[in-house]
């Protein structure tokens, strides 16, 4: 059977393993032998005139893409019948928090009783932002023994441009008592709007408070492609692999690339990710972090999100990672060629 074409990839604007081997011009250099073109979601959207992602991000309809994003849309994509296949997860700290105004006196998780929660909604297709607030707050009154029903959900209606902005004016203008917030853009805009932190998700030593859209990160690729040409998909994980073990030797480049993923800048990506982030980029698929997406899903499912449940564990295809492992050590072990 011939290769395709394209390849494509797709991931979020957060760090990813993908976004570090793209930015190195690796992938590209992994396929073009054979004629492969590796191509962006992204950057095609830009090339045709959009400032977003497409459809085919969320859906992934686009049996030639590997994505590597938000747990949110990867499982909803399944849970409406897509036929992907979950080959990899991360778990990067992205500074989770609980925002309140300036001089309020909530400080606590005890203290979100009766709280007002701003919770946006957004006309999209699958509505991740809705998700990650709801499970972030989720997160912090479970520290308390509390849950959702133990505060107040306030609507607010979503942002187009800017994220967080919505949130964060309800909270300046005194309609909420309390915003979740994560990542490098967050950092930056809070302090534009004078929020502080009230609960520091991150420094809880439990990961389940923190089980949230980016935490576990899945890589997925479609079932077709895996079926077809399993030996891009293990090629593709072994890039991946070699990205994630470069960046933990290189953590000023990693910084200066989050900032071009995140669009944050220097401030934001320190604030937002802690020493060690770029050593937390590794793959894997371990009986922990499947625990943690199948956390995750039960969440997502219980609040409407999916349409219908997804057996993680049965999502999860373990041999292609495992064959990339191999690639990458057999590579490694290689003799170099002779001049």
């Amino acid at each position: 059977m011939s290769f395709p074409d394209d390849i494509w990839f797709t991931r979020c604007p957060v760090p990813t393993a993908t976004g570090i081997a793209a930015d190195r011009g690796t992938l590209a250099a992994e396929f073009a032998p054979d004629g492969i073109a590796v191509r962006s979601l992204a950057e095609a959207a830009r090339d045709a005139g959009s400032d977003g992602l497409p459809l085919s991000h969320f859906t992934h309809e686009l049996t030639a893409l590997f994505r590597e994003g938000g747990n949110v849309p990867a499982l909803w994509a399944r849970s409406r019948g897509e036929a992907t296949r979950l080959i990899a997860l991360t778990w990067i700290e992205e500074r989770q928090s609980i925002l309140v105004r300036e001089g309020s006196s909530l400080r606590s998780p005890e203290q979100l009783r009766g709280a007002r929660l701003a919770v946006p909604r957004h006309d999209i297709a699958i509505d991740f932002w809705r998700a990650m607030a709801l499970h972030g707050h989720a997160g912090a009154l479970g520290l308390a023994g509390l849950t959702l029903d133990d505060a107040e959900i306030v609507e607010i209606p979503g942002v187009r441009q800017g994220q967080w902005e919505g949130e964060l004016a309800a909270l300046r203008d005194g309609r909420v008592d309390a915003v979740y917030v994560k990542g490098a853009v967050a950092v930056e805009t809070a302090r534009r709007y004078g929020a502080e932190v009230a609960i520091d998700l991150d420094a809880v030593p439990d990961r389940r408070s923190r089980v949230n859209n980016g935490t576990p990160r899945p890589i997925t690729v479609h079932q077709r492609l895996l079926d077809e040409h399993p030996d891009l998909v293990v090629r593709f994980l072994a890039v991946l692999l070699d990205a994630a073990g470069w960046a933990a030797d290189h953590p000023d480049e990693v910084a200066r690339i989050l900032g071009a993923e995140t669009g944050a800048g220097p401030e934001g990506v320190a604030g937002a990710y802690r020493a060690g982030t770029a050593g937390s980029l590794h793959l894997d698929l371990s009986p922990e972090r499947l625990a943690l997406l199948a956390e995750q899903e039960r969440f997502l499912h219980a609040h409407g999100f999916l349409p219908a449940p997804v057996d993680v564990a049965a999502w999860a295809d373990h041999e292609p990672l495992r064959q990339a492992r191999e690639l990458l050590a057999a590579r490694a072990a290689a003799p170099s060629p002779t001049p």
